[in-house]
């Protein structure tokens, strides 16, 4: 068994694309999926599967979210070591007085090249600031999420990538939750 993490994208934001997460479990756990569980109602899944492959996990759930409630929700879909990565690669970690309340990390659906960076003319947004490591981007905003452009659309237009973006709070949760499974 393969413990995935999927991750979706703009469920329950503003009264747009309502999923409850009981009814979201239930329809895993109906697609033959094991242990589901789920953590706040922005999409965020814990999935048992005898599928190693990540992206094949995503691509049945996205397929079966449309069908089951007519939302067409992207999916971006995680492993352990990927949030571990999140820990040891984030380089605003680093920095001596870093507030994590205005840490995010955007996880893409695909390898970036650390030329994706110069694509999203990061400059743009000073003084808000993004690195890239594979498939995430951590970024730290200057205010906060809520009054910048540097967004998930900003980003999927402009590496024409699916992308899905979450707080460091909520990054670190969904890391106790994956070490908890085991």
């Amino acid at each position: 068994m393969t413990t995935h993490l999927a991750l979706l994208r703009g469920i329950n934001v503003s009264g747009h694309n309502m999923i409850k997460m009981d009814a979201l479990k239930k329809m895993l756990e109906n697609m033959g999926f094991q242990n589901v569980e789920t953590y706040i109602q922005s999409g965020n899944v814990f999935v048992d599967s005898e599928e190693e492959n990540a992206a094949s996990v995503g691509f049945k759930i996205k397929q079966e979210i449309f069908r089951e409630f007519g939302h067409d929700v992207p999916v971006v879909t995680i492993g352990k070591e990927d949030l571990e990565l999140c820990f040891k690669n984030n380089p605003y970690l680093k920095e001596k007085e870093c507030d994590t309340k205005k840490l995010y990390v955007t996880f893409i659906s695909k390898e970036l090249s650390p030329l994706a960076l110069n694509d999203l003319k990061i400059s743009n947004f000073k003084p808000d600031e993004a690195a890239i490591d594979s498939s995430r981007i951590y970024i730290k905003y200057a205010i906060g999420a809520g009054k910048t452009k540097l967004d998930q659309k900003y980003i999927e237009k402009k590496l024409n990538v699916v992308a899905t973006m979450r707080n460091w709070n909520t990054v670190t949760k969904l890391l106790e939750m994956y070490n908890e499974r085991l």
